[in-house]
C-alpha cells in the first residue's frame, strides 16, 4: 500500500473508470474466496428478502474474524442481472445494518468492499423508502462501536457507495474511483448529454490519486498490470497486507474515541 503518487494513479480520471468497470475485475465474491481462510454468508435483511448486490457475512482473514460486507456485480450477464448490477435495493442496506449491529455485538472489525455505480433508483425501490434507508445506513456505520475499514475495489458511486464507504481507514485500489456522482449523471446535468462522460470525469477529482490528496483516502494499494480475475494473486496479497495493517493501527482503541474521531474525520476533509 502506497499514499505516493505513481504512473498508474496518475492515469487520466476515464482510464480509472473504464478500468474499474471491467467485467473481469475480481469483485466481493472473488477477493473473499482469496482472502479468507473461512467465510459464513448471511442472507436477507428481515424484512423485505435477500437482496444478492450485497454480501454480507462472517470471515477469517489472517486469523482475524472480521465481519464483511461487500457489492456484488456479477460477473456473467446472468450474474449480473440477479445482482441488479451492483445496484442495491433497500433490503441490500437493511442487510448490511443487520451485520453491523450483529459485529457490534460481537466486537469485530468491520471490512467494507465498494462496487457499485450506485444504490437502485427504481420506482420499487424509492416506494420502499431508498433515500432513508442509505440515511439511516450511514447513521448506522458511522456510529459503529468497532473498528471499519473500506476499500474501494472498483466503482465508488454516489450515496451507495458512501453507505459503506464511512470508515475509520479508507483505502482504494489503484484503477477505481469515488465520486458523488457517476460521470454520466453528470454529464447529463451539466452539458445535457451524457456521451460527455469523459469530459465531465476530469473534472470530479474522483481518482485514487485525488482522494489522498483532497484527504478523504488513507492508501492506495497497487495492482498488478494484468490484473484480472486471472492474476489477483500478488494485488490481492498486498489487499490483505493493508487490510490487516490499517486494523493493527485501529486495535485497542476506545469504542467512543473510534467514533469520535471517525466523525472528526469526516469534518476534516480537505476542501469541504
Amino acid at each position: 500500500m502506497t499514499n505516493r503518487q505513481t504512473k498508474g494513479e496518475q492515469a487520466r480520471a476515464w482510464d480509472c473508470i473504464k478500468n474499474a468497470r471491467l467485467q473481469d475485475r475480481p469483485q466481493t465474491r472473488d477477493y473473499i474466496r482469496a482472502m479468507a481462510d473461512e467465510f459464513f454468508e448471511v442472507h436477507g435483511d428481515r424484512t423485505l428478502g435477500e437482496d444478492a448486490a450485497m454480501v454480507t457475512g462472517v470471515g477469517r482473514i489472517g486469523g482475524q474474524v472480521f465481519t464483511i460486507i461487500g457489492h456484488q456485480k456479477g460477473h456473467t450477464i446472468e450474474e449480473r442481472k440477479l445482482c441488479n448490477f451492483g445496484m442495491p435495493h433497500p433490503s441490500g442496506y437493511r442487510k448490511s445494518m443487520r451485520a453491523i449491529k450483529q459485529a457490534e455485538k460481537f466486537n469485530r472489525p468491520i471490512l467494507c468492499l465498494v462496487d457499485t455505480p450506485g444504490a437502485f433508483c427504481g420506482v420499487d425501490a424509492e416506494e420502499r423508502g431508498q433515500g432513508n434507508v442509505i440515511a439511516e445506513h450511514l447513521s448506522c456505520i458511522a456510529s459503529a462501536k468497532v473498528p471499519v475499514i473500506s476499500v474501494v475495489i472498483g466503482e465508488g458511486g454516489s450515496g451507495g457507495a458512501l453507505a459503506i464507504a464511512i470508515a475509520d481507514k479508507l483505502l482504494m485500489m489503484e484503477n477505481t474511483y469515488f465520486s458523488v456522482i457517476t460521470p454520466e449523471g453528470c454529464a447529463s446535468i451539466l452539458f445535457k448529454d451524457a456521451s460527455k462522460a469523459e469530459i465531465a470525469a476530469e473534472s470530479l477529482a474522483l481518482t485514487p490519486a485525488d482522494l489522498i490528496r483532497l484527504g478523504m483516502a488513507d492508501g492506495i494499494i497497487r495492482e498488478d498490470d494484468d490484473f484480472s480475475l486471472d492474476n489477483m494473486k500478488g494485488t490481492t496479497d498486498r489487499l490483505k497486507a493493508a487490510v490487516l495493517g490499517a486494523l493493527a493501527e485501529l486495535s485497542g482503541r476506545n469504542p467512543e474515541a473510534l467514533v469520535q474521531a471517525r466523525y472528526q474525520r469526516s469534518l476534516n476533509m480537505k476542501g469541504f
